[in-house]
Parts: structure tokens; C-alpha cells; sequence
């Protein structure tokens, strides 16, 4: 059998005790002709390989370039260096593919962010990236074992859609029309019954309508999948492609939603914690080298571990909108009209009126409630103030809102006059009205924007860089 190795991870966690074997990876350095540092992925901790002077072939020995690949087959032994305890003295070698040094565009140096989202088929490589895809994949995990012990169903949404959950209207059109000749109706526009799906299609900017069904039948379920805005947004906060966790649960008003969410946030940050702790260390190490570089005001009042642990020992604060535009009106940067937005009320909070309340003023994780109807989508539960919905969006250090979510408009006769008004077709969504002709309960969701829960726990400034492969305007490489 080719591959009975032992990964670089869980050999440094034996104890050196002359046992024989097989490690294979990538070069990340290699001195003095005879000391190897190999990594495979599995940790940012490299092994030292030991190809001892005399015993291997020049003409091999000069095919260890950076990047190269090994299969190394040695006896572990105690390190005679420091910050090692352990290291492979090796007795076979062969190189499984080669690299050019000179060409290798990952030097033994520090890049840019920009220059590594450049040649992102090979960022992965780098220390940051190997760290921040772990913990992607761990969060990705625990988001499943999450929904999973407290018995939701994970409802598989369609990914091509012909409704527009949001009514935000910029969708990625789905057809397979031509686009410089396409059938025409009698009024000149695209005739859609000559598409492939016999009527306008697009890709999904959320699951939620569709989980609807599935909670209102089965009780608790949650969707985790892609999800699409056609925005033209250049932001660091912005992706067009992006994933989506949204629960659907029966039987729950805003505050069982609230705190459902509290405790899956909380519940992640401590999966993190358990099983990635190496990977939020340097993580932290390499935020507080990076802040070193900004101007005093722009720095955070936390270190990355010391703002995770924070989210996880303190209840969220919980705030009505109205409550936090009268915060806002009396805050510093208000008076001093340092905000380039402005507050009053009904106005959808920016960016940096999200950070404010929680980086300046609470100091913690934030939960708003009771939006102004106006501002929020057609089916959040009407508040009797005839103003207000019952929607609630969590505000989070560094980044402002990390979830939003509702309780949902239960009341068939609320929920038609609510669309009319909105311009929402009725008729199309006859399926979705269904869910309150036949057994209506209150219900409510949310929906937490996955690689922004991935920036939050990896401390990257940037969304791009917590994606494998982003997708943003003008922008659809690999």
C-alpha cells in the first residue's frame, strides 16, 4: 500500500521512541544540505527531517526545493534542537514531485493579502490560509453537530429559484436562452415559457421561504448551503457567492429565536477553542503584528482570543431600534458629526453605527430588535405599534451585523396586505401563503452569513480571504 503514512498533526503528539514511520508532504525549507522542513496540512507545526550528511545522492539531495513533495520514511528520535521535541531521522527519501525554486511564486517571505488573493490556487499553502481553512472547517462542522444534538433536520433548499425571498431584486439570472437572439412575447419582452424551467429563474438569495415548509412540518430545521447577490459591491465586507446557516423553527417567538441564536454563536466560538486552539493562536499572534501597523484610534481594545472569550462569557446585550437610534443621537461621534451617515429614526443602521454600539458603547455582542416595518422584508411578524417588526439582527465586534433573522408573519390577512403593499406577486408565492391556510403557528428564523462568522472567530479583516475561491465583482477566477 501506497499511502500508510502518519500525518505531521498527530506524529508531534507521540513521544520519540525510535518507532519507524512514513510521513509525506511539502518543503518548506531545507539547510545545511541536511535538515528538512516538512509540512502536510495538517497542522502550521512542520517536522524535521533529518537527511543525514553522506547518505543520500547529491543529484537528489538538490531536488529538495521549496514546494517540492516527499514520502520520507525514518525513525523518530528525540530533537537535538530546541522547540522540538522530536524529529525523523530518515532512511528513505523519494521526492514525489518536483518544484522550481525560482519560479515558485510563494518565496520564504512575507505577502500582501492582495497579492495572495492573486495566486489564490496556491494561498492555501501559507501558514495564514492553512490556519483559516481549518478553522472554517471546524466551524463548518459544529455547525451541523450544533442542529444536529438539539434534533433539527438539515433541509437540502433549491439553489436555482424562481422567487426572490428578499425582494431585493439584484439575482443572477438562471437561462438557457440565447442571450443575442431570445423568443420575444407579444409585448416584445423575453418570453420565459421557452426557457429551460418554462418561466424566469434565479439563483438563491436565501433558503428561507423553502425552510418554511420543512419547519412548519417538521418542526425544527436549518439549511446550510450557497447562497448569490448580484451586488456590485467592492467592500471587504461583500461576496457575491456566499454561504448561508438559516433555522426554521415552529412554535418559536423573537425571543426563543434570539436566544437560539446567542447559544449556537457561543457554541461554535467554544468548538473553535476546543479544537483548533493552535490555529487561533497564530491567528492572534499575526493580528497583533498587523495592528502594530495602524495609528493608535484604529486599533482593537482586544486581541482576537481575548475578544472571542469575551463573546463567550457574556450574555448579548438586547436593545429595541428605537433604542438605539436614541444612542446614537446622543453619542460623541453624533455631536461631533463623525458619523459619514445619518441617524435618525428609520433609517437602516450602517456599518458604523453597528460598531459603535458595540465597540464603544455596550463593549459587547449586541441584539437589535423592533425594526421599522419599512426597512425590513414583507414577512416579519407586524408589531401592534403598526410601526415596528419583530426582527432581530446581532451586532458583532469588528463587523457589525452577523445575524438577522425574525419571527415570521403567522396571520394569513397580515401577511397578504403586507405583500400587496410590498409588491410581492401573491400568485406566485400561492405555496408559501399555503403554510398559513392549513395550520398556521407562530414561527420564527434567522440566518448567519458563514464567512462572516469565519472572519469574526479568524480575526482576517477581509471576507475574501476566509472563502476558498471569491467570487466579486469582476472577479471568477480558478
Amino acid at each position: 500500500m501506497f499511502n500508510n503514512r502518519v500525518k505531521i498533526k498527530q506524529l508531534l503528539a507521540q513521544e520519540p521512541k525510535e518507532q519507524e514511520v512514513t510521513v509525506m508532504g511539502w518543503i518548506k525549507s531545507f539547510r545545511n544540505n541536511q535538515f528538512i522542513a516538512l509540512n502536510d496540512g495538517s497542522t502550521n507545526a512542520n517536522i524535521q527531517v533529518v537527511a543525514a550528511l553522506g547518505k543520500f545522492e547529491e543529484s537528489l539531495l538538490k531536488r529538495f526545493t521549496i514546494s517540492a513533495a516527499l514520502k520520507v520514511k525514518g525513525i523518530v528520535v528525540p530533537s537535538q534542537g530546541k522547540g522540538q521535541k522530536l524529529e525523523l531521522k530518515a532512511t528513505e527519501i523519494e521526492v514525489l514531485g518536483d518544484s522550481d525554486a525560482e519560479k515558485y511564486p510563494l518565496q520564504p517571505k512575507k505577502h500582501s493579502m492582495e497579492f495572495l488573493r492573486e495566486i489564490a490556487h496556491l494561498r492555501f499553502r501559507t501558514n495564514t490560509f492553512g490556519a483559516v481553512f481549518r478553522i472554517r472547517h471546524s466551524l463548518a462542522f459544529a455547525v451541523h453537530k450544533f442542529f444536529n444534538e438539539k434534533g433539527f433536520v438539515y433541509l437540502h433548499t433549491p439553489i436555482i429559484t424562481a422567487s426572490d425571498a428578499e425582494g431585493a431584486g439584484e439575482m443572477f439570472r438562471v437561462t438557457t436562452l440565447p442571450f443575442d437572439n431570445p423568443p420575444r412575447n407579444d409585448k416584445g419582452d423575453t418570453d420565459f415559457k421557452e426557457d429551460f424551467f418554462g418561466k424566469s429563474t434565479n439563483l438563491t438569495v436565501s433558503g428561507q421561504l423553502e425552510g418554511e415548509l420543512g419547519a412548519t412540518a417538521l418542526g425544527d430545521i436549518y439549511t446550510f448551503g450557497p447562497t448569490f447577490r448580484a451586488e456590485n459591491s467592492n467592500t471587504p465586507r461583500h461576496l457575491a457567492e456566499f454561504w448561508m446557516i438559516e433555522p426554521e423553527m415552529a412554535f418559536y417567538d423573537l425571543e426563543d429565536n434570539m436566544n437560539l441564536a446567542e447559544e449556537f454563536i457561543k457554541y461554535l466560538i467554544k468548538y473553535v477553542f476546543e479544537h483548533n486552539r493552535e490555529d487561533l493562536d497564530f491567528l492572534a499572534q499575526r493580528l497583533a503584528e498587523e495592528e502594530k501597523q495602524l495609528p493608535q484610534d484604529k486599533r482593537s481594545e482586544m486581541g482576537l482570543i481575548e475578544k472571542l472569550d469575551f463573546v463567550l462569557n457574556n450574555s448579548f446585550e438586547r436593545i429595541t431600534y428605537t433604542e438605539a437610534i436614541e444612542i446614537l443621537l446622543q453619542s460623541n461621534p453624533y455631536k461631533k458629526k463623525k458619523f459619514q451617515y445619518e441617524v435618525k429614526w428609520g433609517i437602516d443602521m450602517q456599518s458604523e453605527h453597528e460598531r459603535y454600539l458595540v465597540e464603544k458603547h455596550f463593549k459587547k455582542p449586541v441584539i437589535v430588535t423592533n425594526y421599522p416595518a419599512a426597512i425590513k422584508a414583507f414577512y416579519m411578524r407586524q408589531n401592534d405599534d403598526g410601526k415596528t417588526v419583530a426582527a432581530m439582527d446581532i451586532l458583532a465586534p469588528g463587523i457589525g451585523e452577523i445575524v438577522g433573522g425574525s419571527q415570521r408573519e403567522e396571520r394569513l390577512d397580515r401577511l397578504e396586505a403586507r405583500m400587496k403593499e410590498m409588491h410581492v406577486p401573491a400568485e406566485e408565492l400561492y405555496w408559501y401563503l399555503d403554510t398559513r391556510r392549513y395550520g398556521t403557528v407562530p414561527h420564527s428564523g434567522f440566518g448567519l452569513g458563514f464567512e462572516r462568522m469565519v472572519q469574526f472567530v479568524t480575526g482576517m479583516s477581509n471576507i475574501r480571504d476566509v472563502i476558498p475561491f471569491p467570487r466579486t465583482p469582476k472577479n471568477a477566477e480558478f
